[in-house]
């Protein structure tokens, strides 16, 4: 059975434009569009092992974009730090300028 890697859908935020216009179509329709195989051949006009197959390279290639660049992991790890910032912030009492400024941060990272 093929089962969905959920990170994928991610990964694609970032690296979907370095993707053919077929791979990111297909990652597309199968991960934010939640479409099944047949739906995803049916859509591309191929056949069920041929839409899994574009699938699975696409899956590689943005993993190893992710194992080479590391963006998602960075931005995932921003994210996390500005949040825990923005809590000892409030927790502490500490100035209304700095907790902006964190939350605009926390905003530009998603």
């Amino acid at each position: 059975m093929f089962e969905k890697n959920l990170n994928i859908g991610f990964l694609l935020d970032f690296y979907g434009d370095v993707l053919t216009e077929r791979r990111r179509d297909a990652l597309d329709f199968y991960y934010n569009n939640d479409m099944s195989l047949s739906e995803v051949a049916e859509e591309m006009g191929i056949s069920r092992q041929g839409a899994r197959d574009v699938i699975k390279k696409a899956e590689e290639e943005l993993l190893f974009y992710e194992e080479k660049l590391g963006l998602a992991k960075k931005f995932a790890d921003a994210q996390k730090h500005a949040k825990s910032a923005l809590e000892l912030c409030e927790k502490n009492h500490i100035s209304e300028d700095i907790r902006r400024e964190i939350e605009l941060l926390l905003q530009s990272v998603g």
